[in-house]
């Protein structure tokens, strides 16, 4: 049996991995500009990359998320 809807606690820690990524993706995206050595400023780059897509797909799931009025 599929489960179309988030449940109130799934929402909460979907939404707090979502923050958290965030936080983590812009931290990664700064450091890029005053980081001198290339290979290091390379995984700062792959891991903003690798955040968009997981902050998209955090998203995604979040819409599941029921509406709570």
């Amino acid at each position: 049996m599929e489960q179309k809807n988030l449940a109130p606690n799934e929402t909460m820690q979907v939404h707090e991995m979502l923050n958290f990524k965030t936080v983590c993706m812009a931290s990664s995206k700064m450091m890029e500009g005053v980081v001198f050595d290339q290979e290091l400023k390379a995984l700062l780059e792959k891991d903003v990359q690798q955040s968009i897509k997981d902050i998209n797909d955090l998203q995604k799931l979040l819409a599941k998320a029921p509406v709570i009025r």
